[in-house]
């Protein structure tokens, strides 16, 4: 298959061209040429089927033309080595529990699945280093650290916000040595994410080494998050529930809504979505204006949140034909300010004992306001309230148990390079490397 950029004017391109690239010649995201509809049979199957069984018929329908199908399996298989449970949370809204990966975020499918793409690629070319360049606002750069952990022929280098991730998510990616060098870098993510945009489109950084990204920008990275969507649909139809559901998902830098609202067009019986967002609302005031105006970010407690101007917001304009009309139809949208979360957060724990993290948070509220009478909601709950230790503690009032998984990563040292926003300072560091 063939991937067009959204900028139409760059070559099409391989899906290893496209994985090696990360973003297009110019600028724009890679898109695929086709999204295949998947048959009816399969929704009616999937009840019936494995978190991986489901994730392979999508993966083959996005990756079959370009990656044997013994390999595919292996990838997917050995990427799908947790569960993500569907769990009843009040009334008629669930919570699709993403957290149970190696570093208890749900971008562990994405950087699982493209860090052994890569290494497929990598191995078939006989290539000898490829250098993964990723900004972070909290959960990406431990994501992918973890996924590509002692991958031979790829380095990565972690570009995160000084004091703006919280100290568990910085301690997932800063102790681990080996193939990941981590920059904590003096500004907010817009620029660790400028930082990274600009070194793809420098030609002596390119010519001096191999460079991509991680980040959802990144087609191997955010199209296997699809797999959850279907396999969230599996669960509820498992349960009878097969009409009216509405998924609600956080989101910053929309990778992750992109990646369900590709499911919906292949087939996936989902009514619509809801971006639910923080104080960061250029989605939500696009939805209400038809006009897009990025801005800065705000800093917020659901700090993976904190975009200013959503990378894949270009690959949503560009599946739904650059129809305002077309997207407000199909996806809803709400913001919430830090003390609203806060709010959400205390009271489901009240009520449900149900323990949100902050991100999860703003998905629950956006459901518990907006489902009409017959839905069914279901929110992407994307990180485990532990990594967000001491903003939950002082909003519930008691001790949050940090998972053995976390401890572990908290007893490493921190290593880490101090870098400033200024580019070319940026640029220096990589051309000594």
């Amino acid at each position: 298959m063939k991937y067009y950029s959204t900028n139409k004017q760059a070559a099409k391109a391989t899906l290893q061209e496209a994985v090696v690239k990360g973003l297009a010649s110019d600028k724009g995201l890679f898109m695929p040429e086709v999204i295949k509809q998947l048959p009816s049979s399969f929704f009616e199957e999937m009840k019936d089927m494995s978190f991986q069984e489901i994730a392979y018929v999508v993966a083959d329908a996005f990756f079959g033309e370009d990656v044997d199908a013994a390999s595919l399996k292996e990838i997917v298989y050995d990427t799908l080595s947790f569960d993500v449970p569907l769990v009843h949370v009040n009334d008629n809204i669930y919570s699709l529990e993403l957290f149970h990966g190696p570093t208890l975020a749900f971008k562990d499918v994405g950087a699982r699945f493209m860090s052994r793409l890569l290494g497929y690629f990598i191995k078939k070319e006989g290539q000898k280093k490829v250098n993964v360049l990723v900004a972070t606002s909290g959960d990406t750069g431990s994501a992918v650290a973890n996924g590509f952990l002692g991958v031979e022929g790829i380095h990565v280098y972690v570009l995160y916000p000084k004091g703006k991730v919280s100290p568990i998510q910085e301690c997932q990616f800063t102790t681990l040595g080996k193939n990941i060098t981590a920059l904590e870098v003096d500004g907010v993510f817009d620029d660790c994410q400028a930082l990274v945009k600009s070194a793809f489109m420098d030609k002596e950084l390119n010519d001096h080494m191999k460079l991509t990204s991680a980040n959802s920008i990144n087609v191997a990275r955010f199209l296997p998050q699809a797999f959850y969507y279907f396999y969230a649909v599996a669960q509820l139809h498992k349960m009878g529930i097969k009409k009216d559901i509405v998924i609600c998902v956080p989101s910053g830098n929309f990778g992750n809504i992109t990646a369900g609202l590709f499911g919906k067009h292949m087939g996936l019986p989902v009514k619509r979505f809801i971006a639910a967002n923080n104080r960061n609302d250029i989605f939500f005031k696009y939805l209400q204006t038809g006009v897009y105006s990025p801005k800065p970010s705000v800093q917020t407690i659901a700090n993976a949140m904190d975009v200013g101007d959503p990378s894949n917001f270009a690959r949503i304009l560009d599946l739904y034909k650059e129809s305002h009309e077309a997207i407000a139809a199909e996806i809803g949208g709400c913001t919430y300010t830090d003390e609203q979360i806060r709010e959400t957060l205390k009271n489901c724990f009240d009520k449900t004992q149900y323990l949100l993290d902050p991100h999860g948070a703003v998905g629950y509220r956006a459901l518990c306001e907006h489902l009409q009478p017959g839905e069914t909601g279901v929110f992407l709950e994307t990180a485990h309230p532990a990594k967000f230790k001491e903003t939950v503690e002082s909003i519930i009032g008691k001790e949050v148990e940090i998972p053995a998984k976390l401890q572990a990563f908290m007893k490493g040292e921190k290593q880490s390079i101090q870098m400033t926003k200024d580019f070319a300072s940026f640029k220096s560091f990589l051309l000594k490397e």
